[in-house]
């Protein structure tokens, strides 16, 4: 398949390293000129155009810009009808993409994180499915939103990764073991919460008197889980 991409920022770029060897011929844009340019040098089916020749080539066109700016970028570009277009942008729903890229058929709005590059990642994403399906699974798994709102719900749900990385770096930096200690608790947390739900594995760690029930109830007893419930509540209403 032709794709292009319209920006090659860090997310951009993970996707088309995800892409690659696939057999795909992939057009990128010169918007961040050093990741395409490093890019069209490291992988064999990838090469730099401007936006105009991106868009002329391309059957599927990735947006990776910023929404602020895309109107004005979008604006001049050839799209046609027989295209269609996929959207990293949370921020512009696909009614609004779909006025800024006619003819072309806004087909869906995808949220990539840079583990795509390798492989294993979650995806959500609202529109189309169909159209991302045979590009990134079984590699990686598509979380279909129904909704704008659930879609808007996952963008700040996914903020949790930061203050989990902190707690983690937290206990690792009072153990006092270095790199070692880090190591050991980021495979801890990761294949732990990958072997079963939160729910069960809470259960699990649930011990009377354990070293796990005991913290956990500190930290309730200090209004943690409100806390972030709190702050996911403004970051939803924008606060």
């Amino acid at each position: 398949m032709k794709l292009g991409f319209l920006g090659t920022g860090t997310i951009a770029t993970a996707v088309i390293r995800g892409l690659a060897g696939q057999g795909h011929q992939i057009r990128v844009s010169h918007r961040s000129r050093a990741n395409s340019a490093q890019l069209a040098a490291e992988i064999p089916e990838v090469s730099a155009a401007d936006n105009d020749a991106v868009v002329a080539e391309s059957e599927l066109v990735f947006l990776g810009l910023m929404a602020a700016r895309a109107p004005e970028i979008l604006a001049p570009l050839p799209f046609r009808a027989d295209q269609r277009v996929v959207s990293f942008m949370a921020d512009m729903g696909l009614e609004q993409l779909a006025t800024l890229v006619a003819p072309a058929r806004a087909a869906a709005i995808m949220l990539p994180y840079p583990a795509i590059a390798q492989g294993g990642s979650p995806i959500p994403a609202l529109g189309d499915i169909r159209v991302l399906t045979p590009l990134f699974t079984p590699a990686n798994r598509i979380f279909p939103m129904q909704t704008p709102e659930q879609l808007a719900a996952c963008l700040s749900a996914q903020a949790v990764l930061s203050p989990v990385a902190r707690l983690v770096a937290e206990a690792a930096d009072w153990m006092g073991q270095g790199p070692e200690g880090e190591a050991f608790l980021r495979m801890l947390v990761a294949t732990s919460l990958q072997a079963q739900g939160c729910a069960d594995l809470l259960a699990a760690l649930n011990t009377e008197g354990g070293y796990n029930q005991r913290l956990a109830q500190d930290m309730e007893r200090r209004a943690m889980p409100q806390m972030l419930r709190d702050g996911l509540d403004r970051l939803q209403q924008g606060r």
